[in-house]
């Protein structure tokens, strides 16, 4: 972190110097310093509650005002203050009474020991169901000594952690919600670990979902929850996807908001939807900018985020 704020003022400041603009050069150079200040103190902590409505005549009576709370990429290993940060987290998921959670994915930065005893204890805290899923930092492939600890041992393990605390782990299959008489469909999908070198392409293969939509009726409101949103052509391409959740882009941790859009991110370079809400005729996507980070630990602009999902039916 202190490498990255430093090159980047010295390269503000040397290039303006270096084309006669040296004033210029300490403006940017004291902007960028501050940014990256401010994105590693407080931009990385300062969770942000993002309030979505999803409006379907297909969302069943029984659904109607049906709360669910999204957050995705935790990157347990990656946190600076786990105990402040899950805690603060779990307390505005419980402060807003949602009927289900729903987790997008990469709990874990490396390795499965990363969700240890505090994190679990913490975790635990949540007091409606949670579902989740594996992302592609879950399965493992980032593991160095993969000797000592095969990626298939880590994946495995982090499954069976997160069963013990009481989550549902999501893997290419779907489940079936109800409120009353009403039922609503989740479908969950697993990171594929072969596709390790492909996780940022735009047309990333979707491995699992002939398995994973197996009889599942097109007829019933359907959820889809996936950690890269990549896939989501092909999940509406085949019928399902009435809302499609995921996360995994972090909108790169940087973010310059412009009003009430989403605002511009280098995300945009690398992604056709990275940020926010998406809509396609009965289909929608939201991608959250999740709540840990990756390779630095801040967030300049880019603050991480809860959603909270309220379903209502309407013509």
């Amino acid at each position: 972190w202190l490498w990255l704020t430093v090159s980047s003022a010295r390269l503000c400041y040397g290039f303006f110097t270096w084309i006669g603009l040296r004033r210029i050069g300490i403006v940017l150079a004291t902007i960028s310093v501050s940014a990256m200040i401010y994105g590693a103190t407080w931009g990385r902590q300062a969770l942000r509650v993002e309030e979505v409505e999803i409006c379907s005549e297909r969302i069943p009576e029984g659904f109607d005002g049906y709360r669910i709370a999204l957050f995705s990429d935790l990157h347990l290993g990656a946190l600076v203050n786990t105990k402040k940060e899950v805690g603060q987290l779990v307390s505005a998921i419980n402060r807003n009474r949602p009927d289900v959670v729903l987790f997008g994915g990469d709990l874990v930065n490396i390795r499965h020991s990363e969700l240890d005893s505090m994190a679990t204890r913490l975790l635990q805290g949540i007091a409606a169901p949670v579902y989740s899923i594996i992302g592609n930092h879950d399965v493992g492939t980032y593991i160095s000594d993969s000797v000592a600890l095969p990626f298939e041992v880590s994946y495995r393990r982090l499954v069976e952690q997160q069963q013990a605390m009481g989550w549902c782990v999501l893997q290419d299959t779907t489940c079936y919600l109800k409120r009353g008489t009403d039922s609503i469909s989740l479908s969950g999908f697993a990171y594929n670990p072969h596709f390790k070198e492909e996780r940022h392409d735009r047309d990333l293969p979707m491995s699992g979902v002939e398995e994973g939509y197996r009889d599942v009726p097109t007829s019933l409101y359907n959820i889809t929850l996936i950690h890269v949103p990549q896939h989501w052509d092909e999940i509406i391409a085949r019928g399902y996807g009435d809302l499609t959740l995921s996360g995994h882009t972090h909108a790169m941790q940087c973010k310059l908001r412009l009003g009430k859009g989403r605002g511009i991110s280098p995300a945009r370079l690398i992604y056709p939807r990275w940020s926010g809400r998406y809509d396609e005729g009965r289909h929608t996507l939201y991608i959250t900018d999740g709540i840990g980070y990756v390779a630095y630990p801040m967030r300049i602009g880019a603050r991480p985020e809860l959603t909270l999902i309220t379903l209502k039916r309407c013509e």
